[in-house]
């Protein structure tokens, strides 16, 4: 049985937090997010990047900045 996706942001963030330079681990990304104020640790960075955690809008926010990317990329927008 296939899971449910939670998020559709998962499989952008993963591949911006690999792409960033020099590339970030899943517990860097939650240190720098922890910096700005919003905190999810290295495990729930994994599950977002599975799918298997639901994303604030706020954590979106806070995830673009912090990989240099904008909020609709993340989204899944082209640009």
């Amino acid at each position: 049985m296939a899971t449910k996706r939670m998020n559709i942001v998962g499989e952008r963030v993963k591949q911006a937090r690999l792409k960033h330079k020099p590339s970030l681990t899943q517990d860097e990304l939650s240190g720098r997010l922890s910096r700005l104020g919003v905190y999810i640790d290295r495990a729930g960075i994994a599950k977002i990047e599975t799918g298997i955690r639901r994303v604030l809008d706020y954590e979106i926010k806070a995830l673009a900045e912090v990989l240099g990317v904008s909020v609709v990329w993340l989204l899944g927008a082209k640009e």
